[in-house]
């Protein structure tokens, strides 16, 4: 086995790539698309570094559904891939790295969206039977649905 795992969805969304990387490189912009909004109406977000691009930060505390933890866009390959570093604090400790990739697809973008991790015990008990990937891939899923519901809308 691994001791990484990986977990990617993709959608196509009907809007060019300039019109999609602005919902992921400014972390203000996540709140309209990103799955876990709203798991936590209480929830705290603090924004620093970089207002946008490579430097930005994002952290966020709210309740158990929630978690906490941090991130922050570490590099962009205009206009094709965005990378995350993701720190979970809370409900348990894990650094991942997420990718944005987007493929132009005549006027639509192909839209991908990865995480990988170093393998936990969770993570190996769970990816035997699937669930880890099934868990994440739906928020990924959802996550992916409303981006492309707000980019298309531009």
């Amino acid at each position: 086995m691994s001791d990484t795992y990986r977990i990617t969805r993709s959608i196509t969304v009907d809007a060019p790539p300039a019109v999609v990387l602005p919902f992921l490189t400014d972390f203000r912009q996540w709140v309209h698309w990103s799955p876990w909004e709203g798991v936590d109406p209480d929830m705290t977000r603090e924004y620093s570094g970089a207002e946008h691009g490579v430097g930005a930060k994002y952290a966020w505390s709210g309740n158990k559904k929630a978690g906490r933890g941090a991130m922050e866009i570490t590099r962009i390959a205009e206009p094709r891939e965005v990378e995350v570093r993701l720190d979970f604090e809370k409900p348990m400790k894990a650094t991942n790295t997420v990718t944005f990739e987007l493929v132009p697809q005549g006027q639509a973008t192909r839209v991908s969206w990865t995480m990988v991790g170093a393998q936990t015990m969770f993570s190996r008990v769970a990816g035997i039977f699937g669930l880890f990937d099934k868990m994440l891939g739906k928020d990924f899923e959802k996550g992916l649905g409303q981006l492309k519901s707000v980019t298309e809308s531009r």
